[in-house]
């Protein structure tokens, strides 16, 4: 049976929640615009399974509006009782470069006690790239969370702003080696004397992941 629009948007209202997930992923398959207008029919699903797979394709689909796209995602950010459905939206906001969000992200990042939403939040901003994110993810690289604080030093490199290399300089030396892994890559996107020689020490280091990326990123200096 061919998927066309008009049997999909029949699949949506159906009350069973596997014909609904299924029918959110058949979106993928039609045009953009076709399918930007049928997610939205399950944006306020009752369950979160469906919430998320929708909000979750508004990366590639919320370019058709992206005015409508906003709207959407500020209020499953804010309002979605479950935190994988308001993580989603975060990175969809990111990824569409919605920077007019920025003080919804921080707002929430502050408030929630939710560590997922802070990861996402915190990954995304890099993506955002907005320069008033610096401060907030200064302040995650001090988070008691390690995924919040890799999270953290990738975005840094995504933003950027050489001002972040002293503050990075520090976790050349910690204990997990996939945050300095991240560090190396953060370092190679920042440049510089500074930036440089911190990666010259990490391409030293003592597991052959970090190291070998060291040396390769130091063949871009």
């Amino acid at each position: 049976m061919s998927i066309t629009p008009e049997s999909v948007k029949e699949l949506l209202s159906s009350e069973d929640l596997g014909v609904r997930l299924r029918a959110v992923n058949q979106i993928r398959q039609l045009e953009p615009n076709i399918g930007f207008e049928l997610i939205q029919g399950a944006i306020d699903d009752p369950s979160s399974r469906v919430r998320y797979s929708a909000i979750s394709q508004l990366d590639t689909l919320g370019g058709q509006d992206l005015d409508a796209s906003l709207k959407i995602l500020r209020d499953r950010l804010l309002n979605d009782p479950e935190p994988d459905v308001q993580a989603a939206a975060a990175d969809c906001l990111g990824a569409l470069k919605l920077s007019v969000a920025f003080d919804d992200l921080q707002h929430l990042y502050q408030t929630t006690g939710e560590w997922i939403v802070q990861f996402s939040i915190i990954a995304t901003l890099g993506e955002l790239g907005d320069t008033r994110a610096f401060g907030l993810l200064q302040e995650a690289l001090v988070s008691d969370n390690e995924l919040i604080k890799t999270a953290a030093i990738s975005s840094l490199g995504e933003l950027g702003d050489i001002q972040a290399i002293p503050l990075l300089a520090p976790y050349a030396n910690h204990s997990d080696w996939q945050l300095r892994f991240r560090l190396v890559q953060a370092l190679n996107r920042l440049g510089g004397a500074q930036a440089q020689s911190i990666l010259e020490t990490l391409a030293q280091d003592e597991v052959e992941a970090v190291s070998a990326e060291a040396q390769r990123s130091l063949q871009n200096f």
